[in-house]
Formats: structure tokens, C-alpha cells, sequence
């Protein structure tokens, strides 16, 4: 019974997965570093675009008039149009911020924003 809840906690907590601790962006590559300060993979500049932000779970680059989400694998899973989006500020956790003229929003790491509010 224990090892059965052992697996079961091993499978939730996601043990395993890759976790970004760092990004260094040169001008012709990407490095994501892991936990440990290992470069664990490398992606073309001119493939990503520029590095707006990441967390341990995702990170957001910028091409042209787009903003693509990448997972922790360097896989682009989701492109957001920069007019309706607005200007990222902040990536934290498993979400984001984003500002436009008249309104802060939130976002979570999958693009679907979640709460919206007045910008000062």
C-alpha cells in the first residue's frame, strides 16, 4: 500500500520533469539551464525570437508582432497576437502579466487569461 501511494505522489508531483532555473540568450543561441546549473538544452535565436520572461515551468519570446509560450522542453505550445495581448511585465509561477493602455491582465501558462483589471 505504501509503495502504491509513493507511485501515485511520484506521478502528481511530477517527478522527473524538467525545470528551468536559468536562460542565457545570446545573439545566435538560447541555453535553458536546469536545477542543477546544467545546460540541458539549445535553441536557435532565430527560431525563438527574444526572451520576454520564463518561470521554472515555461518562459515567452517575442517575434515581430507575436508572443510564443514554450515549455520547460523548449516546445512552443501557443502564439498570442502582441495587439491583444498587450506588453508582458512579469512572468511568475504558472502565470503571467500583461499591460495595455487601460488594462492589466493575467494570464496563465497556457495563454487562457484568467482575470482582468484596471491599469493606474
Amino acid at each position: 500500500m505504501k509503495v502504491l501511494i509513493i507511485i501515485i505522489l511520484s506521478l502528481v508531483m511530477g517527478t522527473g520533469t524538467t525545470r528551468i532555473s536559468s536562460i542565457d540568450q545570446g545573439s545566435t543561441w538560447i541555453h535553458l539551464y536546469n536545477e542543477s546549473g546544467q545546460k540541458y538544452k539549445t535553441l536557435s535565436v532565430s527560431s525563438v525570437g527574444e526572451i520576454v520572461g520564463y518561470s521554472s515551468t515555461f518562459f515567452i519570446s517575442r517575434t515581430n508582432h507575436w508572443y510564443h509560450l514554450w515549455d520547460a522542453d523548449g516546445k512552443k505550445y501557443k502564439t498570442l497576437s502582441i495587439s491583444s495581448t498587450g506588453e508582458i511585465i512579469s512572468v511568475s509561477g504558472d502565470t503571467f502579466t500583461s499591460r495595455t493602455t487601460h488594462w492589466i491582465y493575467t494570464w496563465d501558462r497556457y495563454g487562457k487569461k484568467i482575470n482582468t483589471r484596471a491599469a493606474r
